[in-house]
């Protein structure tokens, strides 16, 4: 039965590129999603709509920052989860716009 890390005819060496991959995705992309989510806030803040629209943006993006941390250390499962649930906090702010 093969380990984690292959059976010895060099796959160990995939599997650490895609921890290193997923590793690197979940990071870049708690990096895009985090300016994304607090650049779509301020149009926002400086209209005319209530302070109640823009204001689940600032907290998706944080979450979503905060999703790039544990991506940064491995965890790319909390990361993903994360990202998901900051994403989602952005678009509940998108359907009250």
């Amino acid at each position: 039965m093969a380990g984690p890390e292959g059976d010895g005819d060099g796959d160990g060496e995939y599997v650490v590129e895609d921890a290193r991959r997923a590793r690197w995705t979940a990071t870049a992309a708690g990096a895009v999603l985090t300016p994304a989510g607090l650049a779509a806030s301020l149009p926002r803040l400086t209209g005319s709509p209530p302070a109640l629209v823009p204001a689940p943006y600032a907290p998706g993006a944080a979450v979503c920052a905060l999703g790039a941390l544990p991506g940064a250390r491995g965890r790319t499962r909390r990361a993903l989860w994360l990202l998901i649930a900051g994403v989602m906090v952005m678009a509940v702010g998108d359907q009250s716009d």
